[in-house]
């Protein structure tokens, strides 16, 4: 598609925009960041999915990228991104054949996590039909994510005994992924140093056991900040990489996490009025397929969380007195908090959405702006890829 630059008053809505100056703010930061701890970043992609805006990163500083699924990895390896740590354990020979197809091209580095030896034997299999040793890294379940891993200590170490006795992979070192924690004013700090600790420690022991490795990975969204400040500070130097993700792009359910600021978010949807024949609230063209479905209603104990019995689906852009309150297939209801805000017929509006993951995996075409015009249309390069 061509890059024509056009004034985004005259896109078609619903659609998804990338404030240009916000997204390259927010990638010098996280850069910044890593480089003053001394430590690789290798920022996860699963919530843009966009070869084009994982180059800037790069480009920034950044070692690599990481994904979220084997699919995920093969687009971007496709794209020309080759340096990759696939953050989700996977199973199954249709997966195993897209990890063969990647790692028999030679340019291509990825290394891939598992938290079961049943998941690794799979691997080494493609490792030794390749010829090729696949890197593994050991997921480590601090307690917070509850999804993937292993406990710390003495479990991580039986695991690692078993995966460093498989031919055709080789175990680089251990992984984990912290979330955010409930009280994130003085929490996360917290939270990055339990979790760093715990890793420093596994590590540690794992060394002792006699098992080299030379990957320890933590620094989620919410934590990598203070992850970063403690390794600054001369604490946890075990650590080599981190993995930030959502706070290059932002959103409400980050910014409750600790994750990005308000201010921060780099990604709006762009809808308009498309009916006003009720006092009370007005209708947009965008509804669950434009935004997704995430209420946040695991913050439901957050003050004003509810207004007049419905959560929010996202915050409107310097109008606080609107709520998005009602998500229909295809359209929504914006409420008037305070009646004097009326929305006039094919009026426009960008709202910050509360799960950017959700809304950039049902588009396939993201509008770069900068000072009000389309500078760039980019491609979401992974949309569909194991999603």
């Amino acid at each position: 598609m061509p890059q024509v630059p056009i004034a985004y008053d005259y896109l078609e809505t619903p659609c998804v925009l990338v404030n240009l100056d916000q997204l390259e703010a927010n990638i010098r930061e996280m850069t910044q960041h890593a480089i003053d701890a001394g430590v690789h970043l290798r920022p996860h992609t699963k919530v843009h999915q966009s070869a084009w805006i994982a180059e800037r990163q790069i480009e920034a500083g950044a070692c690599g990228i990481e994904v979220g699924t084997v699919e995920q990895a093969e687009v971007m390896a496709n794209a020309g991104l080759c340096d990759i740590v696939g953050a989700h354990p996977f199973y199954g020979r249709h997966k195993l054949e897209i990890l063969k197809r990647i790692v028999s091209n030679p340019r291509n580095r990825i290394c891939v996590v598992v938290d079961m030896i049943e998941q690794a034997q799979g691997i080494a299999e493609v490792g030794r039909g390749v010829g090729r040793m696949v890197p593994v890294l050991l997921k480590i379940d601090t307690g917070g994510s509850s999804r993937y891993g292993v406990p710390p200590g003495e479990p991580a170490i039986r695991l690692a005994r078993e995966l460093a006795q498989l031919e055709g992979i080789d175990l680089a070192g251990i992984y984990a992924h912290e979330k955010g924690a409930q009280n994130v004013a003085d929490g996360l700090s917290q939270r990055a140093s339990d979790d760093a600790m715990m890793m420093c420690d596994t590590a540690k022991s794992l060394r002792r056991a006699g098992i080299d490795i030379h990957h320890v990975s933590v620094g989620a969204s919410p934590t990598f900040r203070s992850t970063c400040k403690f390794i600054k500070e001369g604490k946890f130097p075990e650590i080599t990489e981190i993995h930030p993700g959502n706070c290059v792009i932002g959103d409400i359910g980050y910014m409750m996490n600790g994750g990005n600021t308000r201010d921060t978010c780099a990604v709006t949807v762009l809808t308009s009025v498309m009916s006003v024949s009720h006092d009370s609230y007005a209708v947009l063209d965008a509804g669950v397929k434009t935004f997704g479905a995430d209420s946040l209603i695991s913050k439901r104990e957050t003050p004003d969380f509810f207004w007049r019995g419905m959560p929010s689906y996202g915050s409107v852009q310097e109008r606080p007195g609107l709520w998005l309150g009602q998500l229909h297939a295809e359209s929504s209801c914006i409420h008037y908090k305070n009646l004097s805000e009326r929305l006039y017929l094919g009026e426009k509006l960008e709202v910050v959405p509360n799960n950017v993951t959700l809304t950039i995996n049902l588009h396939s075409t993201l509008y770069g702006v900068r000072n009000g015009v389309v500078e760039r249309v980019i491609p979401v390069t992974g949309r569909g890829a194991g999603s």
